[in-house]
């Protein structure tokens, strides 16, 4: 049974990797074999394969509802300029490379990571690279290597939105280890990305200013997203915090120039969306009248026990509730709003502008939506029909103790294989959590190598590389980037391993 319940998972990998399938035909492959073999192998009948598709439904919203909502954003601050605007004061904090490098390819990268994501940080900065004299595959290579670590608590925290809703654990479990692994790894990302630029003499110069700012924005995130439970701004925070430090660390490297008086104004204008987002978050999630009164409208189904024909028992219960107008979605539509209103009066916009941002949102979301929506349905049809846990079984059986080192690289398969942090924490974070359970390890700990390892390797996917490319002249040459990016992404998966395997055996 173990071996027909990994069929949905390896149709994907093999369609997409084998065949060079997108995600949303992979995915679609993937469902139909979800569908077929709960059926007519794991004995699933109509009410839990409809049950299953209800289930599936509600996550789909809830995860998609950050993501949308995320892109509007960034295309709201985009149209107007704002995006460009911080991108071209950047370089003139410092005249030296390596810090333009770090500046650009890892802490603003992160930044635009945390507000939006989506290949956003790699396709915005390839090309201010390239204007500042790198070649164009460092150009990609390091802003791709720079906002893994920011993937997950990213996007407004799509993707661990995900991984709480495809497990059914709280915030609060799962916040603190996978906001520290990643934290840890932004720590390493800064002398990788140094080294990638100009070797061992690179990381021996920039070594101490990008560990100031790593240990900043890791140490932001960690605060955000686990000590104040605000997940969703936890990847925004740290960039933020970043850029706010860079300047500092410029400085005081003496060789900072500073950003003129008269680009100050500008400057801040173009962070009024940003500066509008944290005040918005502050009022709907940290003030309790507020907050409370709001929560009052949720969407949660009781959903009954189901039986399949093997036996398999799916215990009754209901979705994680998603409370519609504090959600991490409607914030982000808030803030949208009313940033569009202050572009607008500013006179930032060109007319058509709003018609514009709507198109380029839809246009954009619709495949990595449908992708998502398929492989939500297959993961939940798997757990409802006994087949994750039969892989679950089979796993804990085939790896033993090994487990804690493997997990970070299962889930950095899923990324791979589907381009997404999302899609990796919708199928394999059920099945990690499972066997962790089987296997009585620290299940919040392995399932921070889930997502921290599936947001690290997501970065060397084949869709993401190819969005790079595009951008910095580079169609044709996606292998080379992709063997360039290999060994750096091994490198800090294998950090997330130790990371996983140490807080597991011995404790973290």
């Amino acid at each position: 049974m173990p071996i027909v319940a990994s069929v949905p998972i390896l149709v994907i990998l093999v369609l997409m990797i084998g065949f060079r399938w997108g995600a949303a035909r992979a995915g679609a492959a993937g469902y139909l074999a979800a569908f077929l073999i709960a059926a007519v192998f794991f004995g699933a009948g109509p009410d839990a394969l409809a049950y299953a598709h209800t289930k599936a439904f509600i996550l789909t919203l809830d995860v998609l509802f950050i993501i949308w909502a995320a892109f509007l954003m960034y295309r709201v601050a985009e149209e107007a300029g704002a995006i460009k605007t911080i991108g071209r004061l950047l370089p003139s904090l410092t005249r030296d490379r390596g810090m333009q490098a770090l500046l650009i390819g890892w802490v603003f990268a992160s930044f635009l990571q945390g507000a939006g994501g989506f290949g956003v940080p790699v396709a915005v900065t390839a090309p201010l690279l390239i204007g500042l004299g790198f070649s164009p595959l460092s150009a990609v290579i390091v802003p791709s290597i720079g906002h893994g670590w920011a993937v997950t608590f990213g996007s407004m925290g799509s993707s661990f939105n995900a991984l709480l809703s495809a497990t059914g654990l709280s915030a609060s479990t799962l916040a603190p280890a996978s906001a520290l692994f990643l934290g840890l790894a932004c720590v390493l990302t800064g002398p990788i990305i140094a080294h990638a630029v100009d070797g061992w003499a690179g990381v021996k110069r920039l070594l101490l200013p990008a560990l100031v700012i790593g240990v900043v924005m890791g140490a932001v995130q960690l605060a955000v997203a686990a000590g104040a439970g605000l997940w969703n701004l936890g990847a925004f925070a740290g960039g933020m915090a970043g850029l706010a430090v860079s300047v500092w660390v410029v400085r005081w490297g003496g060789a900072g120039t500073g950003v003129e008086r008269s680009e100050r104004k500008p400057l801040l204008l173009a962070l009024s969306a940003y500066i509008i987002l944290i005040l918005f978050t502050v009022v709907f999630l940290l003030i309790p009248p507020i907050k409370n009164w709001l929560d009052q409208v949720f969407i949660q189904i009781q959903f009954p026990e189901t039986v399949t024909a093997l036996g398999y028992v799916s215990p009754a219960g209901s979705n994680r509730p998603i409370h519609i107008f504090t959600h991490a979605g409607a914030i982000l539509v808030y803030t949208s709003l009313v940033s569009y209103i202050i572009y607008h009066r500013a006179g930032m916009y060109l007319p058509g502008a709003g018609k514009c941002i709507l198109r380029m949102t839809v246009k954009s979301m619709m495949s990595s939506s449908l992708s998502i929506a398929l492989m939500v349905a297959m993961a939940t049809m798997m757990q409802q029909s006994g087949m994750t846990e039969a892989l679950a079984q089979d796993l804990a059986d085939a790896v033993g103790k090994g487990f804690p080192l493997i997990a970070p690289w299962i889930g950095g398969i899923g990324a791979f294989m589907t381009g997404s942090n999302t899609n990796s924490n919708v199928v394999f974070a059920g099945l990690q959590k499972r066997t962790a359970e089987l296997l009585a390890y620290n299940v919040p700990a392995i399932l921070a190598g889930q997502t921290a390892g599936a947001a690290l390797a997501s970065v060397a996917a084949p869709t993401k590389i190819v969005v790079g490319t595009s951008t910095a002249g580079m169609e044709g040459k996606e292998g080379e980037v992709l063997r360039a990016l290999l060994g750096y992404t091994a490198l800090l998966v294998i950090f997330i391993s130790i990371l996983t395997a140490l807080a597991s055996f011995v404790g973290l």
